[in-house]
């Protein structure tokens, strides 16, 4: 138990410092084979990592920021990319919304607490496809046997039963069903949700398509949405795109509370778990394993969430950003590989003559 904590404090700092592929055998160089590539092997084969061991590991933290701030539960999913491993249960097609296709890899949900500025990850579910199919054109296909929405309420029933404080929770239009609304709602908590333009609202004892509410930017309104029993408050906002294009975001909340402008201000709180997804695949090696077996590609997704958490802290110490941290990380390292080069090159030589 003890070596198995060392071998997890070492394999998540090399997570952090590795500027290239992540390996059993590189890690056991860079501590001069002191400890053998099968030993760290046999660590991620075993290593009992999962969601009950990342709260039991972040709860001190959590406990300490809640103390202070206003929590907020954000629930999304992001795909690792393996477009050349193996299929399995766990690496496996799943429908892309950032690039509108389906692409191969490892599917990870996550529930992450938000206070201040801190963004701790208290949760997690890795998406399995263990029951085989034969679609409409009679292809072989993989299936879940529980759905995103159906997690998402997991997350949201563990965090309260692990007493943690929350006041909203919050998540983009993938998680939006109706079933996580009244779940919430019947929790006693709030929650802002981005919403489908074709959602039927009912205003003025009519129903609506949400796009055809005559409803100008930032406005509020009180309505019903069908399949929800209790009344929220729904807003849009206008924004511009990257290239110039217009775009339209709903948002809809039980808080009955909140004003256009203020609805969207804690909404925009949800983009940390964005910036979350990116940390974790570029500063905490969560893409550059090359694994090839379940358990052990299992342990370092583990092993990554458990390294971003250590970013959060050094964050909170050094008041640098996850990317900044990393630069002075590689900074260092290229600094003692030029200093070694020095040495290398002021090493006497001697030139052996072949006979031929």
């Amino acid at each position: 138990m003890k070596n198995d904590r060392l071998l997890l404090d070492l394999y998540t700092d090399y997570l952090i410092c590795s500027s290239g592929l992540v390996t059993a055998t590189g890690l056991s160089e860079v501590v001069d084979n002191d400890i053998s590539h099968d030993k760290i092997t046999r660590f991620l084969l075993t290593y009992n990592g999962n969601a009950r061991a990342l709260w039991h590991k972040v709860k001190p933290l959590v406990r300490q920021l809640e103390k202070v701030d206003v929590g907020y539960l954000i629930i999304d999913d992001t795909i690792e990319e393996k477009p050349y491993t193996d299929s399995s249960e766990l690496i496996n097609f799943h429908y892309s919304h950032a690039k509108h296709k389906h692409v191969k890899g490892i599917n990870i949900l996550t529930a992450m607490l938000r206070y201040g500025e801190v963004a701790i990850p208290i949760d997690y579910h890795l998406v399995t496809k263990p029951t085989e199919y034969i679609d409409k054109n009679n292809k072989v296909k993989y299936r879940s046997d529980i759905n995103k929405n159906e997690v998402s309420r997991r997350f949201i029933d563990n965090a309260i039963r692990n007493q943690i404080k929350f006041e909203y929770v919050l998540s983009d239009i993938w998680f939006s069903s109706s079933d996580n609304m009244k779940h919430i709602h019947n929790k006693k908590k709030k929650f802002i949700f981005g919403c489908k333009s074709n959602r039927l609202v009912r205003f003025n004892k009519i129903w609506h398509k949400l796009s055809e509410l005559p409803l100008s930017n930032e406005q509020v309104i009180h309505c019903y949405i069908k399949d929800v029993s209790f009344p929220v408050a729904i807003t849009k906002k206008v924004f511009i795109n990257d290239d110039l294009s217009t775009g339209v975001l709903y948002l809809i909340s039980n808080d009955l509370s909140l004003f256009g402008d203020n609805l969207y201000e804690v909404y925009q709180k949800r983009w940390i778990i964005e910036e979350f997804h990116k940390s974790i695949k570029q500063n905490a090696s969560l893409a550059k394993s090359p694994t090839k077996v379940i358990a052990a590609q299992s342990t370092h997704i583990f092993c990554s969430m458990m390294a971003f958490v250590k970013l959060e802290t050094l964050k909170l110490k050094t008041t640098l950003n996850h990317f900044a941290l990393k630069n002075k990380l590689f900074i260092n390292a290229t600094r003692a590989a030029l200093d070694q080069l020095q040495k290398y090159r002021i090493m006497p030589y001697s030139i052996q003559m072949t006979e031929f």
